[in-house]
């Protein structure tokens, strides 16, 4: 079992970077697939991005390709999601999830994720 604890979030202008952070307790935390996903108001949550549990292999929603970078760091159990050049549309409560072996169905669904973080809040202003 893992708890994932994001921090990272806040204001930024269009055009901006922030980096995310995900901390995940829990002694197998490496063997946990991870992903980014994203609610903004009156949406449903969308995928942003997930990683393998070595990092060996990482995948992006069409929206994030070449300007979202996930990463992992398992010998200090930690996730980051870097964001550069942000767009206002980015706006959006942003959730860590970890998604355990074996695993079933999509890594770009919320459904296939077994523990949610509490979500860190990020802005983007035009």
């Amino acid at each position: 079992q893992v708890q994932p604890v994001e921090s990272g979030g806040g204001l930024v202008q269009a055009g901006g970077s922030q980096r995310l952070s995900c901390a995940a307790s829990g002694r197998t935390f490496s063997s946990f697939a991870m992903g980014w996903f994203r609610q903004a108001p009156g949406k449903e949550r969308e995928f942003v991005a997930h990683i393998t549990w070595k990092g060996g292999s990482t995948d992006y929603a069409d929206s994030v390709k070449g300007r979202f970078t996930i990463s992992r760091d398992n010998a200090n159990n930690a996730v980051y999601l870097q964001m550069n050049s942000l767009k206002p549309e980015d706006t959006a409560v942003y959730y860590c999830a970890a998604r355990r072996s074996p695993f079933s169905g999509s890594y770009s669904s919320p459904r296939s994720y077994d523990y949610w973080g509490q979500g860190t809040q990020v802005t983007v202003s035009s």
